[in-house]
């Protein structure tokens, strides 16, 4: 019987035969004829089961040409572009990973996929004009991964629990239990007429127990050492599904011709143990579960308008999740929209390219929708919420292949590094202690073979560095550091210059001391400045707002923003500039000395006077400086003049780098120059004018108060509170890589030893089965205690 090309099941009767392969069927050789025509029939090179075979799907998914059935899956619609996340229960492998994020190849109007494997979803962003969702649907279905659209519940698609190990660990339970049993006259060789008479049929129902242990629950052993080996690649499965087999089919030869009862009661407990060692790392990951942790904690506010029992608005600071259907937020400029909504007022630019990488903005009128993740680009407008906000979406938005940076991992490198180079060396040990024992004493070898196998497996080295980040992760987390992802700590503890930028980031704009020196302003004056300061996310212009708030506002005519420089609005054919001195005027330069942090303004009638900052500084940042000092170099770059020099080289440690009236580029520019010269850079900003810099350093840490200064740029959103605690985190960050340095120690001493046992003689397979699930046991434990006892340090720095 021959084997489907495709998926690799047996072919019936019935076999298609079509150049020169054979299929099990018409599906598999459609899908075979999709890939090959679009030039993707490498694809076979990785995997042979993506998917299941499809089946017709004629007239399914008609009722996909419902307008309001569509709006409700769709997560964005602007632009000509649509993005879905559709379920997809038959996702299983990478190769499913493969096809699907390829999926463009088959289709030039998709413009990415991205799969989220534990949720079995993937999120597809197409061109709309040229497929509908109906037709990427049934393309989907067509290569063997039809979408489970739930029209009770579109919005709430959930995969099924999987709970194959589970039911894997009860077999391989069962057949273990009753194995032993069944051994025991074996165990005590009693000599008992009825029990010598009967032990045939003992050991052949021990056999047809270790059947399906070796069948159904192990499966994924084997499955997983074919995979790698096809693929020329050793993994930690290689040696455990060598250990089974050899166990089973010396089993099998025993009992068959009677010489023993052969090894089944250690084959059905070395496989009981290792999935119940596998069942105990679920179960872990899933309590750390990185996605939940910062999607709990997002330190993401916005402005909601409530309005009092006697009908006047206030404006007040809201956590998004706690948004409601039908309320009222402002959204200024520069910032990000975090739930879907309708446009009430004002002017809207929307720039969706943290959604689909197109940096067009478009314009919305007031009535019209607009979808989270879009950013505002043309002052303030007011938006009355449609869905409260979704955080998952939040966290995927933040992670959007848009922003990824080429980022080495070097201790994911170094695990699989290690891992491979282990396995060698135990397949290279198993095979010359069982060489040796042949020649001394042949009976042990199998014993010895099996159990250098199993006592040895790389599994717990695996573990090291997950557990280890994803503890860390945690730990950020719940002291106010909101890291995107684990591989982020590993960068954190290569930093060896920090870039500060001063406005928002070392300075506070909730305490700052305000003055106004120049012509009295008008009311009508005063009502256009309030009014564009309003529209304005920058930190000086939110604490003068705080200071001005109480005069009179109206809605802009139009309002724009140069970024680092000032800003400029029109009410009613009157203009106002606001920003730096060479931003509003040309002219009147000496008025005001430009060693000071000031705010300028020019009206129609020409400049009027600039509003002076005399700097609060966050509490901490001279020991920030000094604590940093011996471990990094560091840097201020500034938008603002050099009023502040000397202040900060009083504060800051010898040596420091001071640059002032640099622009977002000018900040960008030189930290590509620090990364040329070999430095691994952290730069804190505030998320705002500091965005190309923080996506273009090693580590971006964006510096949060109460305002919506969310970017997916930046790696991690640090609250504004625990800014005394950034060199805290750097040292945590490098204890927590030295921490997995030992875990690696700690397992390869462990691993010296149990080879020690097994090469000799000493350890029996089964002992060998139990051991390996308390190793990684014992890394875990390992890795969380030492985390735990370093994250203390933590609540101790807490202000």
């Amino acid at each position: 019987m021959s084997t489907c090309f495709h998926c690799g099941d047996p072919c019936t009767a019935i076999v298609v035969e079509h150049q020169q392969k054979s299929f099990c069927c018409y599906g598999c050789k459609t899908v075979f004829d999709i890939l090959n025509d679009n030039d993707l029939s490498y694809y076979y090179e990785m995997e042979r089961t993506p998917g299941i075979s499809p089946v017709s799907n004629e007239g399914k998914f008609d009722f996909l040409e419902n307008e309001q059935i569509v709006a409700s899956l769709i997560e964005f619609d602007a632009q000509g572009v649509q993005v879905v996340s559709l379920l997809i229960p038959t996702i299983h492998c990478s190769s499913c990973i493969w096809v699907l994020e390829n999926i463009n190849k088959l289709n030039p109007a998709v413009k990415s996929a991205q799969v989220n494997f534990p949720k079995k979803t993937v999120r597809i962003t197409y061109a709309n004009q040229e497929i509908c969702l109906r037709e990427l649907v049934e393309l989907l279905a067509r290569i063997g991964y039809e979408p489970y659209i739930s029209l009770d519940d579109a919005n709430k698609q959930t995969a099924e629990t999987d709970r194959s190990l589970l039911y894997k660990l009860g077999v391989a339970g069962f057949a273990f239990g009753n194995i032993m049993f069944l051994s025991f006259p074996e165990y005590f060789e009693v000599n008992e007429f009825w029990l010598d008479r009967f032990k045939h049929l003992f050991r052949w129902l021990m056999f047809a127990f270790a059947v399906p242990v070796v069948c159904y629950s192990a499966q994924d052993y084997f499955i997983s050492a074919y995979k790698g080996i096809r693929s020329k690649m050793l993994n930690i499965d290689v040696p455990i599904a060598i250990g089974v087999a050899v166990l089973f089919l010396r089993s099998a030869v025993e009992i068959i011709m009677d010489l023993g009862t052969g090894f089944l009661d250690s084959l059905a407990g070395l496989v009981f143990f290792l999935l119940l060692g596998k069942f105990f790392q679920q179960k872990t990951y899933a309590f750390l579960s990185f996605e939940r942790d910062y999607k709990s904690y997002f330190p993401i506010a916005v402005t909601r308008i409530v309005r009092n029992e006697f009908g006047d608005n206030k404006e007040e600071q809201t956590q998004v999740q706690e948004i409601n259907k039908g309320d009222h937020i402002l959204i200024r400029n520069g910032e990000l929209l975090p739930v879907d909504g309708i446009l009430v007022s004002g002017s809207a630019l929307i720039d969706y390219s943290f959604v689909t990488g197109e940096a067009e903005p478009i314009v919305k009128q007031s009535g019209e929708k607009l979808y989270a993740g879009g950013r505002q680009q043309a002052g303030l407008i007011e938006v009355e919420v449609l869905k409260p906000v979704a955080q998952s979406y939040l966290t995927q938005l933040w992670s959007n292949e848009v922003f990824s940076k080429n980022k080495q991992t070097s201790f994911e490198n170094l695990t699989d590094g290690i891992s491979k180079r282990f396995t060698v060396s135990l397949l290279l040990i198993a095979l010359v202690a069982t060489v040796y024992w042949l020649f001394v004493d042949a009976s042990m070898a199998l014993t010895v073979f099996t159990a250098v196998l199993i006592v040895a497996c790389p599994c717990a080295i695996a573990l090291a560095a997950p557990f280890t980040l994803g503890n860390l992760l945690r730990i950020f987390g719940k002291h106010k550091l909101y890291i995107k992802d684990s591989s982020v700590i590993e960068q954190m503890a290569h930093i060896d210059t920090v870039v500060f930028d001063k406005t928002g980031t070392l300075t506070t704009n909730t305490k700052n001391v305000i003055t106004y020196e120049g012509i009295a302003l008008t009311n009508a004056e005063k009502l256009l400045l309030t009014s564009t300061l309003r529209a304005s996310n920058h930190p000086l212009s939110r604490s003068l707002y705080a200071l001005l708030d109480k005069n009179n506002i109206e809605t802009l005519d139009d309002f724009s923003e140069a970024v680092g420089y000032g800003m400029t609005g029109t009410l009613k054919n009157r203009q106002i500039k606001i920003g730096s001195l060479d931003f509003v005027t040309s002219e009147a330069k000496s008025i005001v000395s430009s060693e000071k942090t000031a705010v300028h303004i020019s009206t129609d009638k020409g400049y009027r006077g600039c509003y002076l900052f005399y700097t609060e500084y966050r509490s901490g940042v001279e020991a920030v400086f000094n604590n940093l000092r011996s471990t990094a170099e560091i840097v201020i770059l500034s938008g603002d003049n050099d009023g502040e020099r000397a202040h900060l080289t009083n504060i800051a440690p010898s040596g420091t780098k001071l640059y002032f009236n640099q622009s977002p580029s000018d900040k960008l520019r030189y930290i590509e120059q620090l990364q040329a010269s070999g430095k691994k850079v952290l730069m804190v900003g505030d998320g705002l004018n500091d965005a190309g810099a923080l996506a273009q350093s090693n580590v971006g840490i964006s510096v949060s108060e109460n305002v919506n200064v969310f970017s997916p740029a930046c790696d991690g959103i640090l609250d504004a509170s625990r800014f005394r605690s950034i060199p805290t985190f750097l040292s945590l960050a490098r204890k927590g890589t030295k921490t997995i340095k030992y875990a690696f120690l700690f397992s390869l001493f462990y691993n010296l030893i149990g080879l020690g046992f097994a090469v000799t003689g000493n350890l029996a397979p089964v002992v060998a089965a139990i051991l390996m699930p308390l190793s990684s046991i014992s890394i875990v434990v390992f890795t969380t205690v030492i985390t735990h006892i370093i994250g203390k340090k933590l609540t101790l720095n807490q202000t």
